[in-house]
């Protein structure tokens, strides 16, 4: 669970011109909203300082799938159903499992992201080349928090850092993110993942 749980370094907020202005909440909100589908490649640090690589396919609401090192052999994350399963190709044991709503990804996972909802936002600021947006469960906040970083014109989301109950963070960074392809249920179907690897 820790390693799957993702985040970004924290950026330092400098004193702004007009110009460098945050991207408001009402703008982001509207482009998550619209991202239905998405994939491209994603490098994770992790809270130990170890680096990962690998495939990020998404398609909201509620689905994600990160494919490490290229390929089901190596560490394997599906959110779908309302769930989290963590695969290790490495072993025989089922996967780790647990609920979506108890991590801070199901924030941008939602049905309707709505960033201006009371007490979801805590941090939100401009460093004059990106907007960074720390936000919480406002009914959660004990999961933790996920910070995400987008650029602009067009607005697009870059990297987020989660971090956990323990304070733990972990770091995504998107690479060459194509929206709007069409993409099978069988990639975020948890259970066709376990029968298909054969466990009793």
């Amino acid at each position: 669970m820790k390693r799957f749980l993702l985040s970004v370094a924290l950026m330092t907020a400098t004193a702004l011109p007009a110009w460098a202005q945050a991207i408001p909440l009402s703008q982001l909100s509207a482009y998550l909203n619209s991202l239905q589908t998405a994939e491209g490649e994603f490098t994770q640090i992790n809270a130990d300082g170890s680096i990962s690589n690998g495939t990020i396919y998404l398609h909201r609401p509620g689905r994600v799938r990160f494919e490490y090192g290229g390929g089901d052999d190596d560490l394997l994350v599906i959110a779908g159903g309302g769930q989290v399963a963590i695969f290790d190709g490495r072993s025989n044991s089922r996967p780790e499992q647990y609920p979506l709503q108890r991590t801070p990804l199901h924030l941008i996972l939602a049905q309707n992201v709505d960033l201006g909802r009371s007490g979801m936002v805590v941090g939100h600021e401009s460093d004059g080349t990106s907007t960074r947006v720390v936000a919480q469960d406002p009914e959660n906040p004990e999961i933790g928090q996920i910070t995400l970083v987008f650029t602009g014109s067009p607005v697009e989301l870059r990297q987020w850092v989660i971090t956990d109950e323990t304070g733990s963070e972990t770091t995504v960074i998107l690479r060459g993110l194509e929206t709007g392809g069409r993409m099978g249920a069988r990639l975020f179907n948890i259970p066709q993942e376990i029968a298909s690897r054969g466990y009793e």
